[in-house]
């Protein structure tokens, strides 16, 4: 074999490898320079009352407007939604609470440019398809809102980009709104970290494990019209931030630490094809095109101080949730799904783990603040076991007070940027993906999230 390989070979390999090395430096590298200060650690001017617009309404953005009518300090200036029942259907909840019924703007793609251009509106809560989460928040912070918007921030490495110029370039804010991270659990175990209870962090596992085939019945609108597309042309973590999310506040990521690099890989895509043909006619459009995306995707993503993160993804297996939620120390672990702990010198041993009932001793000592503070609330009507309020009521919170926001843009964009590299890392056969500094440095003297009373 080695007299086969002729020098010519060996250089048109080592070309290509060059050339493989490059693109992935080019794909991960710094975006534009846009000669301003960071985000980090920066708050709005206080507001009095907040003013919101809403830019779609539908299974997500409904429920975010019936929460938001429920604090203290909130004003609901418009809706923007392509379909006028479902962008009546939420004027009709402010409407119910005996609030003004807010401006509609609808339905063209495009409608909501005109709410972006009132002047009494401060915020915009964005909760359309994945793909017009990046435009549409572009368009808020370059029209003088901040900008928070539903999970995936957007698609890209480019995209990513923009948001973080866009916000650093307007002076506004922009949130992906992770709504896990106010999970009762996810609070209890940053609380911990906090705390120093695992002792030095080292190794995280993060994960959305769901079944949504059902949502492909929601052919013409709804949640599976468009998402469904997404299974059939990508290939990777589609939706990392879930798992990813708590398991970065708890390593500081971007306040002390960074995501490096990545490797990915998927399995064969199998069951939605299987599905589509059991519940759909032979010519339906979920049977006409071909499932690419892999059933289970992982990822190991390896952080600038060297921990380590294990990142799943699976939207169709027939599995029972979890996030997985694992956290390792050098003296003890948090595991989730089901909830379970152990710490060196606190609990009984290192072998074996303290569960269900034994459990409830440890999360009412490490329990954190602002879930005791909010769960009770009379007003917390739920929404994903309470954390949905928590969010919303912790950002009306930190704006009528001047505080910086729990979650910024970079944030947003690195947690988000797991999706693309994943897929460029699956089509490469694992290839090493460089994760871009979205802070530009900053996270080196960022300031962890702190535990708010």
């Amino acid at each position: 074999m080695s007299s086969r390989f002729n020098r010519r070979e060996f250089l048109t390999t080592a070309t290509g490898a060059v050339a493989a090395l490059a693109a992935t430096k080019s794909f991960a590298a710094e975006g534009p320079q846009t000669n301003t200060k960071t985000m980090m650690g920066v708050a709005a001017p206080k507001m009095d009352r907040v003013r919101v617009g809403f830019i779609g309404v539908g299974a997500r953005g409904s429920g975010h407007v019936q929460q938001m009518l429920l604090i203290d300090g909130v004003d609901v200036k418009g809706i923007a939604d392509l379909y006028p029942d479902w962008a009546e259907r939420a004027a009709k909840y402010c409407t119910d609470k005996g609030r003004p019924k807010p401006t509609i703007y609808g339905p063209g793609k495009d409608s909501y440019k005109a709410m972006l251009q009132r002047d009494d509106l401060d915020i915009v809560i964005i909760s359309t398809p994945w793909e017009e989460h990046a435009r549409m928040a572009v368009d808020a912070m370059n029209n003088g809102k901040h900008a928070f918007i539903e999970v995936p921030a957007c698609l890209t490495i480019e995209e990513c980009w923009k948001l973080v110029d866009t916000s650093e370039k307007t002076r506004k804010l922009c949130m992906m709104m992770e709504n896990v991270n106010y999970g009762r659990e996810e609070l209890a175990v940053l609380n911990m970290c906090r705390l120093g209870v695992f002792g030095e962090l080292l190794h995280g596992e993060a994960a959305y494990i769901h079944d949504l085939r059902g949502q492909m019945h929601e052919v013409e609108r709804g949640t599976g019209s468009w998402r469904t597309p997404h299974y059939m042309k990508r290939n990777g973590n589609l939706y990392p931030t879930h798992g990813l999310g708590p398991v970065a506040q708890y390593m500081n990521i971007n306040r002390g630490d960074r995501l490096d690099y990545l490797s990915s890989m998927s399995c064969n895509a199998r069951v939605r094809e299987i599905y589509a043909k059991k519940n759909f006619p032979a010519d339906h459009k979920w049977n006409k095109g071909k499932f690419v995306c892999g059933d289970i995707n992982t990822t190991m993503i390896k952080t600038a101080m060297g921990k380590t993160i294990m990142v799943q993804w699976d939207e169709q297996l027939p599995r029972p949730y979890t996030r997985h939620n694992l956290i390792q120390g050098t003296k003890g672990v948090w595991g989730g799904f089901p909830n379970r702990v152990v710490i060196e010198g606190e609990t009984p041993s290192t072998e074996r783990w303290v569960e269900r009932e034994n459990l409830r001793a440890v999360i009412e000592k490490y329990d954190h603040p602002l879930w005791k503070r909010i769960a009770n609330d009379p007003a917390n009507q739920g929404g994903h076991g309470g954390m949905d309020f928590i969010m919303l009521w912790r950002i009306v919170y930190c704006l009528r007070n001047g505080l910086p926001l729990d979650q910024d843009v970079y944030d947003a964009a690195a947690w988000t940027a797991v999706a693309p590299l994943s897929e460029r890392s699956v089509a490469r056969r694992g290839q090493v993906q460089d994760v871009p500094d979205f802070t530009r440095g900053a996270w080196k003297t960022g300031t962890p999230l702190g535990i708010v009373s």
